[in-house]
Formats: C-alpha cells, sequence, structure tokens
C-alpha cells in the first residue's frame, strides 16, 4: 500500500493526481501499478497521488554493520549501504521525540497518536492532528488544542467524508510555551504528551473513547482558552460548565479552587495541587454524573482476548488513580464495532464519530465476544473444479521462466509469495505433489535469501527505532515505517503454509526465528519485549490497524488496504497452528475478529449507520482519523478503490462473506462508476462476488474462459478453483463457527459443507455451533456435509425465518424484536442543537430488524405507540421515520416521515403515534423478502435531549405486513 506522501495540509486540499508509479513489469511486459493493475490515466481526483519523484537528499552513513545470527538465519544492526531509515520530510534523519523516562521503550509507530513521536516536519515539533474519538487534539506551544467536531464535510469532488480537528478549547498552564512536545507514557490506547519551557511542566493524558482529559502541570495556574466567548451554563467554583461553538464542555479543577473568566481566557488556581480534568458533555443535563469521575485520572489502559469454543472474547480495561475521594470508576465512549458484541449495560449518553454514533459506559472495563471468523489454508474439494484444467494453471505458474515476476522489494516479492502459497494446498488436494513441492521449493529459496543477512536482499534492525526493515524497501516503509504489517503478511503467510508441510523448516534453529521477527515487529504479543513494541500497526481500541507510520497528516492516520491487514492476522492463525503455538494463533483469531467488524462498518458501512447521509458512496477505499475517503493512493480507477480492501484473496477472506447485502452493494456501485463490469482487476472482484453471489461469479468467469490478465497477486490457478468450489459447495455461512480457527461452513439448497484442518499430531474432533461434529485426522483437511442453511443470495428469502409477524417492539441496542420478555428501558434521543431538524435525521436513534418476510396486507398502514418525555425542556420536538428495505440489499425502498410531536415540559411519559400524520413519503412498499425494517427517531427541533422508552407495550411499530 503506498503512504510515501510529503502532505500537510486538509485531505480536502488535495485535488490534483500524478501519473501513477509503475511496479514490477509482468511477464509479458506489461507496466503494473500499485497492485498489478495496467495503468490508465488517472483522473485529476482527490488522493490519485504518487511520489515517485520526491527526493530525500542524502542517505547518512551507516555505521559498520555486525550480522547477527537468528537461527539459520540472520540479519543486520544498521542499514545496507546506500539506504535510509526513518527520515523528515525532508530526508533528514530523525529518532524518536520521546521524554527521558520513556527513551527505552518500543514506539508504538503506526498509531493514532504517532506524530508526537515522529517529527516527520522540521517546522513542527508538537504533532499534526490526533483523533481519539469522540474528542480531536493537536499538541502546540502552549498545550493541548481540544475539539469535538460533529458536522461532517463532504469534500474532495464528494469522494471524501470529514469530521476534520477544530480546536473549541487550549488546555495547558498560564504563561507555557514549549519548544516542543514529546511523547512521555503510552498504553494500549492512551498517551500522555508532556510539554516543558523551562519555568513550567505540564502533562495531558488522552486516550481514545476518553471523554477526558487529564491534566498534570506545575509553574502556573491552570489555563483554558477557547475559541470564542464561552457561554457558561453552570458555575459551582472548581467546576464550571461551558458551551463553545455549540459543544458543552466540563472543567474541573481541585477542591477549593475557583475558574476565573476573562473573555475566551479562563483560569484557575491549583494551590498546593499539579491536577485538573476537563471533558466534553453529550448534553448539559450530563454534569452531574462527569462530575463524579473527574478526578479518577486514568493512568493506563489494557485488553485482554481469549478464543474458546468458536468465540472471541475481548476485555478493554482502564486503571486509574483517585486525585480526591476514592471514586475510581469512569466513563468510556465505545465505537460501533464494540458496543454491536457488548451485552454490558449502557447509559443514554452517546457522542458524535466518524466511526458512527459512540455510546457511554459507566465503567472502567467492558467486554465483547463475537463469534471466531474461521481461516482455512484453501477451500474445501470440491465437484466444481476440473483436476486437469487446474492442473494446467497449476503448471502456467510452477513452471514460468520467474514466478517472483521481477520483484525484489518487500512488498511486490511478498505478493509473489503469497500468490505461490496460495497453490500448494489446492495443488495438493487435487494429488499433484510435484507441482506443490516445486512451489515450497521456490517459496523456501526465496524467503532464506531474505532471510540471509550480506545478499542483495536482506533485513536490517533500527535500535532507536526497534523496528526491522527489508531492504529493498519499498512505499515508504523504511524512510516512514510505513505499511510493515501489508508487506510482511506475505512472508508470515507464505511460511504457515511451508509449515504445513515441513515442520523442520520453520523451527527455531532453522528459519523460524526469522518468521518471529517479522511478526514481532508487525505483530507483537508482548508488552515487555524490549526490542519490538506492542501490536505496532494495530489500534486496539479503533478496532483496525493503521498505515502511516508517522501520522504526520492533517486528516490523522490512514489505512487503505484493510484485507493486507488482514492478510497478517488470518497468516498468525495458520502459523501458529502449524507450530503448535496457541498464543499466536489466539492473536490472530482476535486480530482477525475484530478487525473484520470494523471493515464491516467503517470500509463498507454494511448497517448504513456510519457514512454521513451526505455522502455519495457506499464504501470508502480508505479510512482516515477524520473519517473516509472514497480513493486510493494511487489511482481514481472504481476497480481498484473497490478492490484494494479485498486483495489478496485467501482463506482468510471468508469473513467478508457476513455480509452478503454489502458485498452486492459494492460490486454495483463499482459497475455503475466503472462504466461496467470490472476489467483490470476482474478476478479479485469475481471472487469477491463469489462470497455473496457464487452463481453470478461463475457466470462472469465462464463467460471469460480464461482469457484475461490475472491481478499480479492472483492466478488462474487460484481463481478457477475459488470459484467453481464456491459454486459448488455454496457462499460461506457465517451463521455458523467451528470450535477450531481452522475451519469454515459453506451453504447451498439446504445443505451445508463442513471442513477444518487439523494441524496437530492427533485427531481432532471438530463440533460446530449447529451441533454438527467432524472428525479430522492429524495433519489432514476434513470435509463432510449435511443439513441446513439456504440459498445465501440476499435476494432470496431465508427458509429459516419463513414468517416474521408485524409487530416489533424498540430494544435497546438499537434492534427491534418481537420479544416481549426484555426488561423495560429507556434511550436518550440526542438534541437538535437548536438548528430546525424536520424531515431530516439528526444523529437519530436507530431501531432495525433484518431477514423480515411478509406479504402487504391490504388496506393495512405504519402504525407505531411510542411514549417520549423531554422532562422539564422547552420546545421540543420527536420525529419518526419508518424505512422498508424489501430485499435486504442495502437500499430503502420506501419510506415514511411522520410529522414530529411537540412536546410539553413537564416530566411524565407522553404518546406519539402515527395519528400525528404523514410529512413525506418516497417509494413503494411490496414484498419483503430477508427485508429489512427500520425505525429512526429524533428531535426536530429545541436544544436538548429527551427519551423514548424500549421494550414496553408502548415501544412498537406495527407494519402493514401479514
Amino acid at each position: 500500500m503506498i503512504e510515501v506522501l510529503l502532505v500537510r495540509t486538509s485531505l480536502s486540499r488535495l485535488a490534483s493526481a500524478i501519473e501513477a508509479r509503475p511496479a514490477p513489469t509482468s511477464g509479458n511486459g506489461t507496466g503494473a501499478t500499485r497492485a498489478g493493475s495496467v495503468s490508465r490515466p488517472a483522473a485529476a481526483t482527490l488522493l490519485a497521488i504518487a511520489v515517485a519523484a520526491v527526493g530525500l537528499g542524502p542517505a547518512a552513513s551507516p555505521a559498520a554493520a555486525a550480522t547477527i545470527p537468528a537461527g539459520a538465519g540472520s540479519y543486520t544492526d544498521s542499514r545496507p549501504a546506500g539506504t535510509q531509515g526513518p527520515t523528515t520530510n525532508t530526508g533528514a534523519p530523525v529518532t524518536p521525540k520521546v521524554t527521558a523516562a520513556a527513551r527505552s521503550k518500543p514506539v508504538p509507530t503506526n498509531d493514532w497518536w504517532s506524530s508526537l513521536a515522529y517529527q516527520r516536519y522540521g517546522d513542527n515539533p508538537y504533532s499534526t492532528p490526533m483523533y481519539g474519538h469522540p474528542l480531536t487534539y493537536q499538541a502546540k506551544a502552549n498545550g493541548l488544542e481540544v475539539g469535538y467536531p460533529t458536522t461532517p464535510a463532504i469534500v474532495g469532488d464528494g469522494r471524501q467524508y470529514e469530521y476534520a480537528h477544530k480546536a473549541d478549547l487550549t488546555v495547558g498552564l498560564s504563561g507555557l510555551n514549549s519548544p516542543d512536545t514529546k511523547a512521555d507514557a503510552w498504553s494500549d490506547w492512551t498517551v500522555t504528551p508532556y510539554w516543558a519551557d523551562g519555568s513550567r511542566t505540564f502533562r495531558a493524558t488522552i486516550g481514545h473513547g476518553m471523554p477526558f482529559v487529564y491534566a498534570k502541570g506545575s509553574g502556573g495556574d491552570a489555563r483554558i482558552q477557547t475559541a470564542s466567548t464561552p457561554t457558561v451554563f453552570s458555575d459551582q467554583g472548581n467546576v464550571l460548565g461551558i458551551t463553545v461553538a455549540g459543544h458543552h464542555y466540563a472543567l474541573f479543577a481541585p477542591s477549593g479552587s475557583d475558574w476565573n473568566i476573562s473573555g475566551s481566557t479562563i483560569t484557575a488556581g491549583l494551590g498546593s495541587k499539579d491536577y485538573f480534568s476537563l471533558a466534553v458533555l453529550p448534553s448539559t443535563d450530563a454534569l452531574a454524573t462527569y462530575r463524579k469521575y473527574a478526578f479518577s485520572f486514568v493512568t493506563g489502559s489494557q485488553v485482554s482476548w481469549q478464543s474458546t469454543g468458536g468465540n472471541v472474547r475481548a476485555t478493554y480495561s482502564l486503571t486509574t488513580e483517585a486525585k480526591e475521594g476514592t471514586e475510581r470508576g469512569t466513563l468510556q465512549a465505545l465505537y460501533r464495532h464494540q458496543w454491536l458484541h457488548t451485552s454490558d449495560a449502557l447509559t443514554p449518553y452517546t457522542y458524535v464519530s466518524p466511526r458512527g454514533t459512540m455510546k457511554v459506559r459507566e465503567s472502567a472495563t467492558f467486554t465483547t465476544s463475537q463469534k471466531n471468523n474461521g481461516v482455512v489454508p484453501a477451500l474445501p474439494a470440491s465437484s466444481g473444479v476440473d483436476k486437469a484444467r487446474l492442473t494446467g494453471y497449476l503448471n502456467e505458474v510452477a513452471n514460468a521462466s520467474d514466478p517472483f515476476s521481477g520483484a525484489t522489494d518487500t512488498y511486490w516479492t511478498g505478493k509473489a509469495l503469497g500468490r505461490l502459497a496460495q497453490l500448494v494446498p489446492v495443488a495438493d488436494q487435487i494429488g499433484q505433489t510435484a507441482i506443490r513441492d516445486k512451489l515450497l521449493g521456490l517459496m523456501k529459496g526465496r524467503l532464506q535469501e531474505w532471510f540471509t543477512a550480506g545478499g542483495a536482499s536482506e533485513f536490517s534492525y533500527d535500535k532507536d527505532w526497534k523496528t526491522l526493515t527489508g531492504y529493498p524497501a519499498s512505499y515508504g516503509s523504511d524512510t516512514e515505517l510505513n505499511d510493515h504489517h501489508f508487506h510482511y503478511s506475505y512472508y508470515v503467510y507464505a511460511a504457515a503454509i511451508i509449515a504445513q508441510y515441513d515442520q523442520a523448516w520453520v523451527a527455531d534453529s532453522a528459519w523460524g526465528t526469522m518468521i518471529k521477527h517479522l511478526i514481532r515487529d508487525t505483530a507483537n504479543p508482548s508488552r515487555t519485549d524490549t526490542a519490538y513494541p506492542f501490536l505496532r500497526g494495530f489500534d486496539i481500541y479503533a478496532g483496525h490497524s493503521w498505515a502511516s507510520g508517522h501520522q504526520g497528516f492533517a486528516a490523522g492516520n490512514n489505512q487503505e488496504s484493510s484485507s493486507e491487514s488482514i492478510n497478517l492476522s488470518a497468516a498468525l492463525v495458520l502459523f501458529g497452528s502449524a507450530i503448535g503455538d496457541n498464543t499466536l494463533r489466539e492473536l490472530g483469531s482476535y486480530l482477525l475478529t475484530t478487525e473484520s467488524e470494523a471493515i464491516t462498518q467503517y470500509w463498507f458501512d454494511a448497517s448504513q449507520q456510519v457514512f454521513p447521509a451526505s455522502f455519495g458512496h457506499d464504501t470508502v477505499g480508505m479510512v482516515w482519523g477524520s473519517g473516509g475517503a472514497y480513493a486510493t493512493w494511487w489511482t481514481a480507477n472504481p476497480e481498484e478503490i473497490h478492490g484494494i480492501n479485498v486483495l489478496p484473496v485467501t482463506g482468510g477472506s471468508l469473513h467478508l462473506a457476513r455480509e452478503k447485502a454489502a458485498i452486492k452493494r459494492n460490486i454495483a456501485e463499482m459497475e455503475r462508476n466503472n462504466g461496467g463490469p470490472a476489467q483490470e482487476w476482474r478476478d479479485l472482484l469475481w471472487e469477491f462476488e463469489s462470497l455473496s453471489d457464487p452463481a453470478v461469479a461463475k457466470s462472469k468467469w465462464d463467460a471469460v474462459n480464461g482469457n484475461y490478465t490475472p491481478e499480479q497477486g492472483e492466478s488462474k490457478a487460484h481463481t478457477y478453483h475459488w470459484i467453481g468450489t464456491l459454486a459448488a459447495v455454496g457462499a460461506p455461512d457465517m451463521s455458523v463457527s467451528g470450535d477450531l480457527p481452522t475451519s469454515a461452513v459453506f451453504s447451498k439448497n439446504g445443505t451445508r459443507t463442513y471442513t477444518a484442518h487439523n494441524h496437530g499430531s492427533s485427531t481432532r474432533t471438530v463440533t460446530f455451533s449447529d451441533g454438527k461434529t467432524l472428525s479430522v485426522p492429524a495433519r489432514s483437511t476434513a470435509t463432510s456435509t449435511g443439513p441446513g442453511g439456504g440459498n445465501p443470495d440476499p435476494g432470496d428469502p431465508d427458509p429459516g425465518n419463513p414468517s416474521t409477524g408485524n409487530t416489533f417492539r424498540l430494544k435497546t441496542g438499537g434492534t427491534l424484536t418481537t420479544g416481549t420478555s426484555d426488561a423495560p428501558g429507556a434511550d436518550t434521543v440526542a438534541s437538535a442543537d437548536g438548528v430546525n431538524r424536520d424531515g431530516t435525521p439528526y444523529r437519530p436513534n436507530v431501531y432495525e430488524i433484518k431477514k423480515v418476510n411478509g406479504k402487504v396486507a391490504a388496506g393495512a398502514a405504519t402504525g407505531f405507540r411510542l411514549r417520549v418525555d423531554a422532562g422539564t425542556k422547552v420546545g421540543l420536538a420527536p420525529q419518526v421515520r419508518v424505512s422498508y428495505d424489501l430485499t435486504g440489499d442495502g437500499t430503502f425502498d420506501r419510506t415514511e416521515t411522520f410529522r414530529y410531536f411537540a412536546t410539553d415540559p413537564v416530566n411524565g411519559w407522553e404518546e406519539y403515534t402515527q395519528a400525528a400524520g404523514v410529512k413525506a413519503t418516497t417509494g413503494s412498499l411490496g414484498e419483503l423478502r430477508n427485508g429489512t425494517v427500520r425505525l429512526e427517531i429524533w428531535n426536530a427541533l429545541g436544544n436538548g435531549t429527551s427519551q423514548v422508552q424500549t421494550t414496553t407495550d408502548a415501544a412498537v411499530l406495527r407494519i402493514p405486513y401479514q
């Protein structure tokens, strides 16, 4: 993935495209772009940028290198002559910008806050904007800018949405004027920047999901500088409530202190204390709750995980210190990918973020639980593959004059290794052991070249940044520490396939130690390893990886190819399984399952609850800290924008099948924007479509009949096997999981196909969540069939849900349910923020049910009965919209917006029903076949929150169906 940019301005200012950089020339002499497509002229559009001609200045002369043995392999402790390590944008060498207390700790580059430690720009010794969510931050000489962006901007010709950082206030000390800001301490998702100017010192602990900023300082009064004159809504001496730019904040000074306001400057003496805090409030009436935790300072964060019985559980914990009193609890805001999978109690409070609504938990811990997304070395044997034809395709690769297509750098070598690795178990499956062994030999030979210092390709360890870089490097993997998890994922995956057939080769005394160095560099499971940081690229709380080593952008960090990040996680599952290392296997399962949900929500917007309504795309090619972009780094071609989050297609790609309707929308948008079906990356996109609709994908393959040029990481052999197999056994059935991570289930026409690979030395019985068991011999793959499932085509009714009914209750957590046994509750409806929102949902509460079946009832109409309460607030007006997606394809065919209900300013529930009348409708009703029904409720008027009952007989939606 290309990350080498010298860009500091907002992405909205990036306008013109530059010719894409060339990739290695393929065997037929065709020049290829970033991942192997034929280059086409790039449109003058956002982010179509390459940097082949950037001059980085002369390389610093390396010290005499020492060779470090690593089993049978080796690496060096100094860069090869003429190469570079981490630099500024002008090519000057750079070392970590950390305090003396942190100097011995491995720095976690590729994080949401890395610009604090990696000074990419010589004239900015502080930081670029950092997106913690719900708050945003930027370090300055006088302290920490804090913002809470709540209104998205659509920029770059409509290709990007962003909630850009804009300071509401700056927190620091009176007189603070530090020459720089350094990283002083960090944990799994928090960081503490440090300022010092000779007279004053200042620290501020910040983090993902944290509505608080915890400040400590000496040498001056606490000082808050607001962007405009604040409005005070509460003054309780040491507790001050203010509103700035429409956002509500609470300021907390030590007991006995008092906040003083002078225009836009707010100060408080700290006396003998050295602490104070502030919080962004979801509403002014939340002040009392937030005050309770104002002096329970967060001191660290940590995740733990376990994968058992087909499920992955993860617990996220904050450690705290009571600065006053005894309270040790706290408040934390959960991202969508987290609250969808927790049963822990949540408060009614919510925040806006680029990742959709964040929901607040009143506790220092929460736990998520998800089905384990299985990984298999290859799809199962099936009747859908002609062995003779497949053998011909396999020989094309194995007997090629250059199976590595001219690759010399870490990325393109990795791509070539990945292409060969996918074919090894396929050749083995059809009894072509000679081809299998030839492919294994090719991979071993190339890996051994890279794993031996002193040749044309080698790995070098940087003791300052505590990272292992392969040379020749590419796409800033050396000068910016970009993309290590992308590049090395292919090496680890190849080693996992080798280990499946040759345990001796991956022994620590042989080549296994070098593989483990790559794993430690990219996905180190240890927090005590002094050589590499813990999980370098993976942002634990955000749920996905970041690609830029320095995070030096106005939009924060970014990741384009989420699928190459998944490739590393899948490789860990397979490699850990192959060598009997359960720690690595469980790490891979946690990373894959977590990032899979993040991709589903934040790249593909599968639930259509994340992207702003004004953003006219169903997917993004890149996620940024500030939002997302329908773009890639090197081209505006829709095929690459949609395909970059698919490649490489492997047995670790099955997780994508969880949201088949999203795949259908994705392919449809690509074809609309492309002016027709895919051409350049057609094989990747066929394989992607086959996860949702194997028959359609097979028809596209058949129409071409092998007459095409594969994407550079693909082969006709793999694509033919993939598409033919899924056409025979059906798409992955993600409703069923096995208790072995290397297992999967497929379904077609009421028959499920179960498969699992047992890397162990004794027979293993795999138990699936539907009760099916499968006996798998040692070091073998087994496959069996049984009744269950259905046709996974999202256009067909689900036979498991033939009758849904027509009456649903609103349930806390965003669902509509037919159940009646849940405890009554109430959800908070966000404020309209003083703007007329009549007819247009604004921060709505969304309640939804999928796989609904029914026929339109003649003469019936949508009805609802909701109890709402605005308390004593004046001028509020809840409003409802009901939407019908008739086929579950993600497009709402009918919407009905009802007139708002004007509440009274008296405590007590009031009833809002369809009798208010219909304000507007779009589309028409029709038969629901695996459809989706959604109810949205928001405040159309006013400047305060209201409440709506849930799971009561007055929290009901009735649809006109039978």
